[in-house]
């Protein structure tokens, strides 16, 4: 059945080979036109699985308790600490900058100059509170000194101030939805607000700028992800020179190649047809394409050359290689973009685009060098010399060959065998200590010394906060946040949480009652 079937596409595509060769040219073009409509898709949403509980729970409470899609920025002083006038004026400055950036949720802005950042104290009449920098305050000793104090009782040290008091930060909460435009929030466009806005214009000799959150991460990884073109340039160039290598043929090599590109460009065109972007996280997908194409051209082409070396005329050998590959190279194809599919069962947005890029461009391989590559090699024409060319290098690659497979008979064999076994043995014992996830500060998608992450480190070490908040909801009945019994059961687990690793500061509802209890 299959023969029949295998028979009657070859019959029609050798048939037809102009129509099919017009055919692919036209969706080619309809396709790159298409391709350069990609854009970079980044979505904080995306990176959720939201129908897990946790998940359920947070985007359920987060209009009330704030999402955790935030942008940290923390004006640093150079030298000596923050209690300059010309620092608080910056800080001042970068807080009125951050209201206006595109997607802020302004009421969940906090700053130093906030009016919802206050501190309460227990005084002989009851209770006195206010704003941590007061309306009356001057750049004075005096009123630096009132500053510090006011910073203390708020209980913000390490959260808003640096330990130290060398710096202070900026939070701000981005919603999904922009409220200015009512569309989908641009993170590359808050990104790059972040730096034209914020630390383009604050950061001086004097005081120094660390922005980190989800949108700047997405900012910097597009940024690097420029370089990805001089990569694909790079790898183009390699594997070309590579391809020549093998086949000696500058003709059989651009055929290969051209293939290749053609699959990777009806990725793209396909993608931006289906309404898709591409992740900043699936930037390299377009490489695995590239590659598993060049290899799979090369299969193709390699069994043409051995058709016409056999002494087959261009077009039957074409069609020989057709016919052996079609359904091995059919089936490969199809394994792989299953495999790839099969990542779709993960709920969680970005991981299922990166799974529909994949499987996408490894279909194309199917037309591109299954159909037209073969096509495209029923035209060429390999000189006399060719065949003896590639003769004389096959003399000097069988030494090679031969000697590698002496490493098959009995006492090499054993050596082999035992050096697999030891490296096997010293890979389990070194997996012992294989860590999952991310154990360095950032994000890992850039290098330990991009910017965004010596950003974290910076923060990190000044501050008791993070972009990495962990927020529990404690569901109870009504009144329950001034029942003894509900905050008896918050209070222990605030001091279960401050014992756990890697926690650097807790605050809840309990602790505040405590302060509010003792007047």
């Amino acid at each position: 059945m299959h023969r029949r079937l295998t028979t009657a596409i070859e019959n029609f595509v050798f048939g037809h080979r102009v129509l099919v060769v017009v055919g692919f040219l036209t969706l080619t073009v309809l396709m790159f036109l298409s391709a350069l409509g990609t854009r970079i898709d980044a979505t904080f949403s995306k990176t959720l699985p939201l129908s897990h509980p946790y998940v359920q729970t947070f985007t359920h409470y987060e209009m009330d308790f704030g999402g955790a899609n935030r942008v940290l920025i923390a004006v640093m002083a150079r030298e000596g600490d923050m209690f300059t006038a010309e620092y608080f004026e910056t800080l001042r400055e970068v807080t009125d900058a951050v209201f206006f950036l595109p997607g802020v949720d302004r009421a969940q802005v906090q700053s130093l100059f906030t009016p919802n950042v206050r501190f309460i104290e227990v005084v002989e009449d009851g209770f006195a509170g206010g704003n941590v920098i007061p309306d009356d305050f001057a750049p004075t000793p005096e009123g630096f000194a009132e500053v510090k104090e006011n910073v203390l009782k708020s209980g913000r040290l390490g959260q808003l101030v640096a330990n130290d008091f060398t710096g202070a930060m900026v939070s701000a909460q981005l919603l999904e939805i922009d409220p200015q435009t009512g569309e989908k929030l641009d993170y590359l466009q808050v990104a790059r607000a972040l730096e034209e806005e914020v630390r383009g214009r604050f950061q001086n000799d004097h005081n120094q700028i660390h922005v980190i959150g989800y949108a700047k991460a997405m900012g910097d990884i597009q940024e690097a992800g420029k370089m990805v073109v001089l990569f694909f340039l790079l790898a183009f160039l390699v594997t070309t020179s590579l391809v020549w290598v093998y086949s000696q043929s500058i003709m059989l090599t651009a055929l290969t190649v051209v293939c290749a590109l053609v699959a990777v460009v009806w990725q793209l065109g396909g993608l931006t047809a289906l309404g898709f972007g591409v992740d900043p996280y699936s930037l390299l997908v377009p490489f695995l394409v590239f590659a598993i194409a060049v290899s799979h051209g090369v299969q193709m082409m390699r069994a043409y050359r051995a058709g016409v070396f056999e002494g087959l005329d261009r077009v039957p050998a074409a069609r020989a290689a057709f016919r052996q590959l079609l359904v091995p190279g059919g089936v490969a194809l199809i394994t792989d973009t299953l495999g790839f599919v099969t990542m779709l069962v993960i709920e969680i947005e970005v991981i299922r685009e990166l799974a529909l890029t994949a499987s996408l461009g490894v279909a194309m391989i199917l037309a591109t060098n299954l159909v037209l590559l073969p096509v495209l090699l029923s035209w060429v024409h390999l000189p006399d010399h060719y065949r003896e060319r590639i003769a004389r290098r096959r003399q000097k690659t069988d030494r090679l060959w031969d000697h590698l497979g002496s490493l098959t008979r009995a006492r090499p064999s054993l050596v082999v065998l035992a050096l697999a076994l030891l490296a096997g043995a010293w890979g389990a014992w070194e997996s012992r200590s294989l860590r999952i996830g991310d154990f360095h500060a950032g994000v890992p998608a850039l290098h330990p010394g991009a910017r965004y992450n010596l950003d974290s480190v910076a923060i990190g070490e000044a501050f008791a906060i993070g972009v990495d908040l962990l927020t529990v909801v404690v569901e109870t009945h009504p009144d329950g946040a001034v029942d003894h019994e509900v905050l008896t059961y918050i209070d222990r687990l605030e001091a279960h949480m401050q014992q756990v690793p890697g926690v650097r500061s807790t605050m809840s509802l309990a602790a505040v009652a405590k302060t509010v209890n003792a007047g």
